[in-house]
């Protein structure tokens, strides 16, 4: 793919042009830090695991942020999308 995803310390996680390593945009939202990003299957969306409590829904379109997870009582340490993408 042309993306790369990134998750930091600093409570974001940025999409990046491989070729030629710009930052494409930035996933703002997290309240903490986000200890994981993964692409949907079909690469339309990246999921964000934070330490504040939920994962996160975003566009790799736009990089708007699309729904929120919440249910967790403590850090989200990893989040994926199932290989196939089906439930």
């Amino acid at each position: 793919g042309a993306l790369v995803v990134t998750a930091s310390d600093d409570k974001t996680a940025m999409l990046w042009n491989t070729t030629t390593g710009e930052r494409f945009t930035t996933l703002e939202g997290h309240g903490d830090l986000v200890n994981s990003a993964a692409f949907s299957p079909d690469g339309a969306l990246v999921v964000t695991g934070s330490d504040d409590h939920t994962a996160k829904l975003w566009s790799t379109t736009t990089g708007e942020h699309v729904k929120t997870l919440k249910g967790h009582g403590d850090w989200v340490n990893s989040a994926t999308f199932s290989p196939d993408g089906a439930l």
